[in-house]
C-alpha cells in the first residue's frame, strides 16, 4: 500500500513565491595575504595605520552629540557624511608624514635666558637664506610707519605718516611700487591678493594696485584710523574718528553696513580669524564684538580700568590679548566665558599686540619689543618670562608676524625692521589656498574660485558651527504659521482608508470592519506608550523616595504612598 511521503522527508516543502525571489547575500571572502610575483608574502598587509591622536586633530565632527531623530533616508545621509569625514581625517593623518618642514625653535645653553639672545647672535647661527630675512630700512624722514603682510607672506606693504607708501617682495627685495600721496597715511592693508591694497589717508580711503596707480577713492569712508580685511567674505572694515564702523564689499564695491559704535574715536581694532568678528577697544576699558548683520554689539567685555590701547586675537579664535592705560596685559578666554586667564603688569603700557600662527604673543612698548611663547599652537602663552626681547631705533607704531615665515615685521619712527623669531610661523602651507610661489595665472584662477566660494556677510556670528545646526524654534514657528495659513496640517498622518477588494468581497461591512481594526491597533499602541511612561515616572519617584541603607524603620512609613 502506497503512502504519501511527508513534506519534511522525501518531498521538498512548497516554496513561497516571495521567498523564491530573494537572493542569498554574497559571503565576503576573507582577506588573504596577497603574494607578489616572486611569491613573497606582504609583510604589511592592509592600509597603512594612522595614529588615533593625529586623526582626532583633523576630525571636524563632534562625536559627543548623537545624530538627531530623523527619517531613515536623512539619517542614512548623515551617517554616510560622518563616515566620509572620518575617512578624510584618517587620510590627512597619513599624509602628515609627507610634511617634512618642522617648526623652528630657540634653545639656550644650560641656565641661559633666551631673552638675552640678540638678533645679531641669531643671524650668525642660522643659514644664509634665513639670515637675509633680517634687515632694517632706514626711513626716518617719512616715519612713523604702519605695515602689513599679504596672506601668502611673500609681499610687504608699508606707509609712513608723511605720505610715503611702498610695496615690495621682501624675500627677493624686489620693489613693486613706491609713491608719495602727499597726505598723512594712517594705515595700509592688502586686499584678497597682493595686486590690490587699501590706504587710509588723512581724508578718504583710497585703493591702489601693485603699480601704485590709484583705482578708487571711497569718499563715504572718511577720516579712517584703522583697516582690517576679511578674506573669506571679501569685506574691508574701516574704523573712523567719527565712531562709525564701515563694512565695504570689495567684490561688488558696495557698502554692506555702516554701524555707529557710539563710543567716540575708534583707533583700536582687531579681527578674529576664526569667526570674522571685529573687536573694538574703547576709552572706557571695554572691548565690543561686532558683526555687520547686527546693529548692536554681540558682546561687551570689561577688560581694564583705563582705556584700551591694543587688542589681538589668536588664529584659533580661543584667546584675546588686551593692554590698557593701567599698564596691564591680559589674556581672555573667548570660548563663552570671557574671563581673564592670565595677567601681567608691564613697566610701560603696550601700544601694539599681535599673535603668530603658532601662538606667540608680541607686545610693542615704546622702543622695546617683547615676545612671549607657549607650549604650542592653540595654547596659552606664558607671561612669566619673555621668549625674546629687542630694542629698536624708534618708537613702535605697527607690528605683525609674517605668515609661514619666522619673521616679525615692526614699523617704527625710524623705518621698518624685520626680526627673526624662531618657531613663530606654521612651517607648511596649503598650496591650493596660500601659495607663496604661485604664478600670475595661478593667482587669477585662485581669485575666481575664491569669489565663487565667498561667504555672505549675514553669516558672521560668534559661533560659526551654529550655522550647521537646525533651528528647532524657528522650524516649529514656521510650521505653526503654515497650519494657520492653510487651515490644516499637511504633514499630519492621513486616516486609514481601506482599498476596495475584488468584486463581491468589498462590501461596506467589511470595509468598516477593517477600518475599525486599524483604529483599535492605533489606540492600543497609544495606551501601551502611556502605560510605559507612567511606569518610568513611578520608578523615578521610587528612586527619589528611596531611603539610604541602614535607616531605622518608622511607624509612619505605612502612610507613605
Amino acid at each position: 500500500m502506497e503512502t504519501v511521503p511527508k513534506p519534511g522527508k522525501a518531498v521538498p516543502p512548497k516554496k513561497d513565491k516571495f521567498m523564491a525571489k530573494r537572493k542569498k547575500p554574497r559571503e565576503r571572502k576573507k582577506q588573504q595575504n596577497q603574494r607578489g610575483l616572486s611569491g613573497a608574502q606582504d609583510p604589511f598587509p592592509g592600509p597603512a595605520p594612522a595614529p588615533a591622536d593625529v586623526a582626532r586633530k583633523f576630525c571636524r565632527i563632534d562625536k559627543s552629540k548623537k545624530l538627531p531623530h530623523a527619517k531613515p533616508k536623512t539619517r542614512s545621509k548623515l551617517e554616510v557624511a560622518e563616515a566620509q569625514e572620518e575617512e578624510t581625517s584618517v587620510q590627512a593623518a597619513r599624509s602628515e608624514l609627507l610634511l617634512v618642514e618642522e617648526p623652528g625653535f630657540l634653545e639656550g645653553e644650560d641656565g641661559e635666558d633666551t631673552a638675552k639672545i640678540s638678533q645679531e647672535d641669531i643671524v650668525e647661527a642660522v643659514d644664509i637664506a634665513s639670515a637675509a630675512k633680517h634687515f632694517d630700512l632706514n626711513l626716518r624722514q617719512f616715519g612713523p610707519y604702519r605695515l602689513n603682510y599679504s596672506r601668502t607672506g611673500r609681499h610687504l606693504a608699508f606707509g609712513g605718516r608723511r605720505g610715503h607708501v611702498a610695496a615690495l617682495d621682501w624675500v627677493t627685495k624686489r620693489l613693486m611700487c613706491e609713491i608719495n600721496v602727499m597726505e598723512a597715511v594712517r594705515d595700509v592693508r592688502f586686499l584678497h591678493s597682493e595686486a590690490l591694497m587699501a590706504v587710509a589717508q588723512n581724508r578718504w580711503l583710497h585703493i591702489y594696485d601693485n603699480q601704485g596707480i590709484e583705482l578708487h577713492c571711497i569718499r563715504r569712508c572718511d577720516r579712517v584710523t584703522r583697516l582690517e580685511f576679511l578674506p573669506f567674505h571679501f569685506l574691508l572694515v574701516a574704523a573712523s574718528e567719527t565712531g562709525f564702523l564701515t563694512y565695504l564689499d570689495v567684490s561688488v564695491g558696495k557698502i554692506v553696513a555702516a554701524l555707529n559704535a557710539r563710543a567716540g574715536r575708534l583707533n583700536v581694532m582687531a579681527q578674529n580669524p576664526y569667526n570674522a568678528v571685529i573687536h573694538l577697544g574703547h576709552s572706557n576699558g571695554t572691548v565690543s564684538l561686532w558683526s555687520p548683520s547686527v546693529k548692536e554689539p554681540l558682546a561687551k567685555i570689561l577688560c581694564h580700568r583705563g582705556g584700551i590701547q591694543a587688542v589681538a586675537v589668536d588664529s584659533t579664535g580661543t584667546y584675546m590679548a588686551t593692554s590698557g592705560l593701567d599698564h596691564q596685559l591680559k589674556i581672555f578666554d573667548l570660548r563663552g566665558t570671557y574671563q581673564p586667564m592670565s595677567a601681567r603688569t608691564l613697566p610701560q603700557g603696550a601700544g601694539h599686540l599681535d599673535f603668530s600662527q603658532r601662538g606667540l604673543l608680541v607686545a610693542g612698548m615704546g622702543d622695546v619689543v617683547n615676545i612671549w611663547a607657549g607650549p604650542g599652537k592653540g595654547s596659552l602663552p606664558s607671561l612669566e618670562q619673555p621668549y625674546l626681547t629687542h630694542r629698536l631705533s624708534g618708537h613702535v607704531h605697527g607690528l605683525q608676524f609674517c605668515p609661514f615665515e619666522d619673521v616679525l615685521g615692526v614699523g617704527h619712527s625710524g623705518g621698518v625692521t624685520s626680526m627673526l623669531v624662531p618657531g613663530a610661523a606654521e612651517p607648511n602651507f596649503d598650496g591650493l589656498e596660500n601659495n607663496p610661489y604661485r604664478s600670475r595665472k595661478q593667482r587669477q584662477e585662485w581669485e575666481v574660485k575664491a569669489l565663487l566660494e565667498k561667504v555672505p556677510a549675514e553669516l558672521i556670528c560668534l559661533n560659526p558651527r551654529a550655522l550647521a545646526e537646525v533651528d528647532v524654534i524657528s522650524l516649529e514657528q514656521e510650521k505653526k504659521e503654515r497650519i494657520e495659513r492653510l487651515g490644516y496640517d499637511p504633514d499630519a498622518k492621513t486616516p486609514f482608508q481601506p482599498k476596495p477588494k475584488r468584486k463581491g468581497r468589498g462590501s461596506t461591512a467589511s470595509l468598516v470592519k477593517r477600518k475599525r481594526k486599524v483604529m483599535d491597533e492605533e489606540h492600543r499602541d497609544k495606551v501601551r506608550q502611556s502605560l510605559e511612561q507612567q511606569q518610568q515616572q513611578q520608578q523615578q519617584k521610587q528612586k527619589q523616595k528611596a531611603k539610604p541603607t541602614g535607616a531605622r524603620p518608622s511607624a509612619l512609613d505605612r502612610f507613605v504612598r
